[in-house]
């Protein structure tokens, strides 16, 4: 049986030296699959192994690969990382400036202090280097730094060695910055956990909300986040759901309304029954979509990995020729062919593009996640990019998905229907249950069954009971009056004995998300329902979508979209859900079904579909700026490289093509945690 685990890698920052890690973890016997997450540095992987022999053989591979990288077998431990990268800077740049100082005084004192300050620099690096000599690893960033600054040594260049390793270790620092700053970002956006709540037993009690049960009643006072997701039982208040949904505008709650973890209460006292424990609340189930993203990479993310692996070879052979043909080809002094050669040696480590792009995604991510648009894995940003053909289910996506009843045959048809639609969360079968208003006796109800996309069958009283719309009645030859819009029908013993008519609203939303897709170049936009023909094409006409599909069934559904390519379909519902599998891009509301949400690419927390517009528009934004970052990198490499080889620059203009690059390359990724819609 496969598991899943997770390692906490503190101190990890070098993206070169995390692929090499993940390589290394995913040969290990017994693992299934292993991503390491650079960002939120850690390790995923799933197993079948022994657990306790993994960890530990991946605590090697670490150790000697990133030996200063703690793995922390508890995701809890949070310790700060203690960055000496500062001090052993300043240091190093006190002593280069008096050796600077005291080249033109004394020589030999000179040699001395520029050792120190070199060493002082370079230490951590060259032993790094001599490590994986020892385990014959020579194309690593590490060697072929010690290497350049050595060759830079030889031939006299004393002063741009150390200059090298001081701009080197100056570049990681403002690299390593700025994956912090974006890890912690990216943080602050899933700040959304509640670590207590108040659970109201003998008295009330402050307890870890993993301990609290369903069924129980937990207070929230002004102020406090929602811990656990429920139902108000007592008291009213405005809700702040802008963690969760992005939007600033509060919601008003009462007895009855359904409210979920993450949101804040604004003002007054709510009590609420759990209906989710912790592992199931939305908070967790956020946290879970967030954590999880990097474990689907997308295809370019994969080049770029396996890119790197042959990258550097390249560029060491090209180091290697120049030094044997400058000289015989180009007539190009020996000193002058060493200086070239480690001009291009110090530009040959790809953490530019390593990096940037997983960074790229991430960001985007996150800044989705702000937007209350949850996307599950870079892969599905990929596929959002290309999405030309959007189909929506009607209700509860762009419908209200409240239904009114505004007619019915008689209160034997109601009472049978909402005894009937007890047993269903379908929105309609709320509605009706609703309208009733009288108690409930389910005791006299047996023989339940939920036939999706047709209605319910049951016994009421030993009588056969039929409810459900026009297909349920004709699948079982049942002669009934039909009636115009959303229908229940209602058969016991085989007789049509009346229907109940009801109408849904469209929500404000809708109009809005169907004009800025067409903003954006979407021309394919369809609306798919189970509903009837003519409230469908009702729907259609008011939101000026010309294609439009009534009384559809779930197959009916598939058959729709099969055929389409890089198409994205908008559900809520259970009936939705093979769908939703089955498209390039599967999108469910937030207030859906659990498994309209299990199965989709990207959850829209709000409900409102005017955010698929947005997260189709970011992902084009995202995988552009992804694009961009490796075309820049490559080229200035590739430029640098050349301007080394025939000697039109010098080892300085070296370290920016490197880590200067990785620096503006992270910058531009950041850029997509924040979004303009």
């Amino acid at each position: 049986m496969t598991s899943n685990y997770k390692l906490k890698l503190q101190g990890l920052n070098c993206a070169h030296c995390s692929a090499k890690i993940e390589e290394k973890i995913n040969k290990l016997n017994g693992i299934k699959s292993a991503n390491i997450d650079l960002i939120n540095q850690t390790c995923h992987f799933k197993y079948d192994g022994d657990k306790s022999i993994l960890v530990s053989q991946i605590k090697n591979i670490v150790a000697e690969i990133e030996p200063d990288v703690n793995v922390i077998d508890d995701l809890k431990i949070d310790n700060k990382e203690v960055n000496t990268s500062v001090l052993q800077i300043g240091i190093g740049l006190v002593f280069l400036f008096v050796a600077i100082l005291l080249e033109k005084i004394n020589v030999y004192f000179f040699n001395i202090v520029y050792l120190i300050s070199y060493l002082i620099l370079s230490i951590d690096i060259l032993k790094k280097a001599y490590k994986n000599i020892l385990k014959g690893e020579i194309f690593d960033e590490n060697f072929l730094m010690s290497i350049s600054t050595f060759g830079a040594i030889v031939i006299g260049e004393n002063i741009e060695a150390i200059a090298v390793m001081l701009f080197y270790k100056v570049g990681e620092a403002f690299q390593d910055k700025a994956v912090s700053s974006s890890r912690e970002s990216i943080k602050r956006l899933m700040d959304i956990k509640v670590d207590s709540a108040r659970v109201l037993r003998e008295k009330e009690e402050i307890v870890d909300p993993k301990d609290i049960k369903v069924g129980e009643i937990i207070s929230v006072y002004a102020g406090e986040k929602i811990a656990l997701d429920g139902i108000v039982v007592d008291g009213e208040s405005m809700l702040d759901t802008s963690s969760l949904t992005g939007e600033s505008v509060y919601k008003e709650v009462k007895v009855n309304d359904e409210v979920v973890s993450g949101c804040v209460n604004v003002n007054g006292i709510l009590k609420i029954k759990v209906t989710k424990d912790f592992s199931n609340s939305t908070v967790t189930k956020i946290l879970e979509l967030v954590e999880n993203t990097y474990s689907r990479k997308a295809k370019v993310e994969k080049f770029i990995t396996k890119f790197a692996k042959v990258y550097t070879p390249i560029v060491v052979i090209i180091a290697t020729l120049s030094l044997v043909l400058l000289p015989l080809v180009f007539n190009v002094g020996m000193l002058d062919s060493i200086k070239r050669v480690c001009t291009i040696l110090i530009i040959s480590c790809p953490c530019a593009l390593v990096i940037s792009i997983p960074l790229g995604f991430y960001s985007g991510i996150g800044g989705l996640s702000k937007k209350g648009i949850l996307v599950k894995g870079s892969t599905i940003i990929d596929s959002l990019s290309k999405v030309n053909n959007v189909v929506f289910d009607k209700t509860g996506t762009l419908s209200e998905g409240v239904f009114s009843v505004v007619e019915y045959s008689n209160e034997e048809t109601l009472e049978i229907a909402a005894y009937a639609e007890s047993f269903s969360n379908h929105p309609i079968a709320k509605s009706v249950v609703s309208f009733y208003k009288n108690e409930i006796n389910k005791d006299i109800v047996s023989d339940v069954e939920e036939q999706t996309g047709f209605g319910i069958s049951c016994k009421i009283n030993n009588d056969n009971i039929l409810v459900g719309n026009a297909k349920l009645l004709e699948k079982n030859n049942i002669n009934y009056t039909k009636a115009d819009g959303s229908v229940v029908y209602v058969v016991k013993n085989n007789n049509f004995i009346g229907s109940i008519v009801l109408k849904d609203k469209i929500k404000v939303d809708s109009e809005g998300a169907i004009s800025n897709l067409k903003k954006i170049g979407i021309k394919d936009i369809s609306i798919v329902s189970g509903d009837n023909k003519t409230i469908v094409e009702e729907f259609a006409k008011a939101l000026r979508v010309d294609k439009y599909y009534g009384e559809c069934l779930p197959n009916d559904k598939l058959e729709i979209v099969k055929d389409k390519t890089n198409v994205a379909f908008v559900g809520d519902g259970i009936n939705d859900a093979p769908v939703l599998a089955l498209v390039d891009v599967g999108i469910s509301m937030g207030f859906g079904s659990d498994a309209a949400i299990e199965v989709s690419d990207v959850v829209l927390m709000d409900n409102m579909p005017s955010k698929v517009s947005v997260a189709i528009k970011q992902s084009k934004k995202i995988i552009n700026t992804i694009k961009i970052n490796i075309v820049f990198a490559i080229f200035v490499k590739i430029l640098v490289i050349l301007l080394g080889m025939i000697g039109k620059t010098n080892m300085w203009m070296a370290i920016f093509a490197d880590v200067g690059v990785s620096v503006l390359c992270i910058l531009n990724s950041m850029r997509l945690l924040k979004i303009n819609d």
